[in-house]
């Protein structure tokens, strides 16, 4: 005999089709989270003034407190206006600067410092490493520097330029050196 023979029905249990309520709870919190972090973005996109940075200072000028002025206690004799014969005397009136002497050549002494300083700066090299939106990447010995037209490199030169030579950029400094992104 066979379970096909069988004349009588065989029922089988049937669990309780009742989901308990913690599961129903945390399915419901995943949902509302999930919605959450699909709509926030845009939320926070389209209302970007509610979460920028707020600014730190908002005018150009500062208004300080109001306060009593302070008593002067002294001054110097040679801020009075009004100076009489006896306080112009007692103002010290020694030179305290070097005072070049009579074989002095102003235009000499004009030429070498155009010329600048006999001993050579230490060079400093940097490294292009990458160019984007009008920005550069160098490194050089202290560190990562992030630079753009103009700024300070630290060969104390300023970048002049970008260029593309060979499907490779290139950044010109002030000084006329190259560099080439590696």
């Amino acid at each position: 005999m066979t379970d096909y023979d069988a004349d009588e029905i065989v029922r089988q249990r049937r669990r309780d089709a009742r989901t308990p309520v913690i599961d129903r709870l945390l399915g419901a919190l995943g949902l509302a989270m999930a919605a959450f972090a699909t709509f926030f973005p845009w939320y926070a996109l389209l209302h970007q003034d509610e979460f920028s940075m707020p600014t730190l200072w908002q005018e150009t000028s500062r208004d300080l407190p109001e306060r009593p002025g302070r008593d002067v206690v002294s001054v110097s004799p040679l801020a009075m206006p009004d100076k009489d014969d006896e306080i112009a005397a007692a103002i010290d009136r020694l030179t305290t600067a070097t005072v070049p002497g009579p074989e002095y050549d102003p235009q000499a002494d004009k030429n070498q410092a155009e010329a600048g300083p006999d001993q050579p700066f230490p060079a400093s090299r940097f490294k292009l490493m990458h160019v984007a939106n009008g920005r550069a990447l160098i490194e050089d010995e202290g560190g990562m520097y992030v630079v753009r037209l103009g700024s300070v490199l630290p060969d104390n030169s300023r970048l002049a330029t970008f260029e593309q030579r060979d499907g490779r950029w290139v950044m010109i400094t002030s000084k006329g050196e190259i560099y080439q992104a590696r």
